[in-house]
């Protein structure tokens, strides 16, 4: 056993989301695989264990913790202009090639990620409410890792932030099964899912399933959660007109008001393709509009996409949030979630007092020392 898996394996707790079975083995539901785990044995993740016919899950720590501003989610429905503690463990069902948080997340799996044992900090509930408070953050959001797998652990902290009246998200792959998300949904108010591709042999070779994916979306749309869907778009891999039609078509079948976020790749890990062009960015956001979406944006490229940074009134037009880069240029939705111009209502989670809002932020994330 490395060093890390000896202080990982240290920092966790009995979890909650299995299911016993024969022989002492249990059937863990954080995630999609639904991993049946003999004892002494370990679930794809490799974070979530069976220790003697109880599954062990990671708590007690963090492997990143900063604030963010919530569009780098990114989120542009859901509390703009205001700034989110975001925190991550180790550890992910996939194995994306492209990932831009491999260290993290492939810890266990890879062993250059090995070096992710330095960035473990132990902290607690309470630690993390108090931070996010006294930075004056409205939301906490779980991220750079896959948060299904680390459930347990977000449930903990978020049961004490929304007492503190702070909102709660999760930045996910979307493998996630009902369980989870009815474990999830009585403090988890915003859900951003990445939507990888559209052809389940792609899916695959990153390790998971595309039904799986497009179950979560419409699951955690029904379920009121507000959710965002992201597609980095990967020249040769996901980039086909066909493949984004299917795409935007589903999102369409959901919810026409899904905010569809298409965002450039460049190279990371063990990728080397091309990285995405504004023109890719902006001919796939035609698509979506093309199909249905009423909110398409293009992402990771800022000041080099026109208008697909902001968001516009689907009925006159207006463009009622500005944004370049992370940075609110200009807000003008209601207090009550309206178009100023034309009152039609932009589908959110939108503040009760517009002033809230701020205007030319920073822009880019805060490292925090506890």
């Amino acid at each position: 056993m490395t060093a890390l898996a000896e202080i990982l394996d240290r920092l966790t707790v009995p979890g909650e989301l299995y299911e016993p079975q024969p022989e002492g083995a249990v059937r863990c539901v954080a995630c999609a695989h639904r991993c049946l785990i003999k004892p002494g044995r370990r679930g794809i993740c490799q974070v979530r264990f069976n220790h003697e016919g109880q599954l062990r899950v990671p708590w007690g720590y963090v492997a990143a913790l900063q604030v963010d501003p919530i569009e780098k989610k990114p989120f542009s429905h859901f509390l703009p202009g205001t700034d989110a503690l975001t925190f991550g463990m180790l550890g992910c069902d996939f194995h994306c090639p492209y990932c831009q948080n491999w260290v993290t997340s492939q810890a266990l799996r890879d062993p250059l990620s090995d070096s992710s044992i330095r960035y473990i900090e132990g902290i607690t509930p309470e630690q993390m409410v108090n931070i996010a408070l006294s930075q004056r953050c409205a939301s906490i959001v779980s991220s750079y890792n896959e948060p299904l797998i680390t459930s347990e652990w977000a449930v903990s902290i978020f049961k004490l932030a929304k007492q503190a009246g702070l909102a709660c998200a999760y930045v996910s792959n979307g493998n996630a099964t009902p369980e989870v998300l009815d474990y999830l949904a009585p403090y988890l108010d915003a859900y951003k899912v990445d939507l990888k591709c559209m052809q389940d042999r792609s899916y695959r070779q990153l390790g998971g399933v595309l039904q799986h994916v497009l179950d979560t979306i419409q699951m955690a749309h029904q379920r009121n959660l507000w959710v965002e869907v992201v597609t980095l778009l990967v020249p040769g891999f996901n980039d086909s007109n066909e493949e984004l039609w299917e795409a935007a078509r589903f999102l369409v079948s959901v919810s026409p008001d899904i905010p569809w976020h298409i965002t450039a790749y460049h190279p990371d890990y063990k990728m080397d393709a091309p990285p995405t062009t504004a023109q890719m960015l902006k001919t796939a956001a035609e698509i979506g509009q093309e199909a249905g979406l009423r909110y398409v944006y293009a992402g990771n490229l800022p000041g080099r996409v026109g208008s697909l940074e902001d968001t516009h009134c689907p009925h006159c037009q207006r463009a009622v949030i500005r944004r370049r880069g992370y940075v609110i240029l200009e807000y003008a939705i209601t207090a009550e979630g309206k178009c100023p111009d034309c009152g039609t209502p932009i589908p959110g989670r939108w503040h009760a007092n517009p002033q809230d809002v701020r205007l030319h932020g920073p822009g880019f994330p805060k490292p925090v020392r506890f």
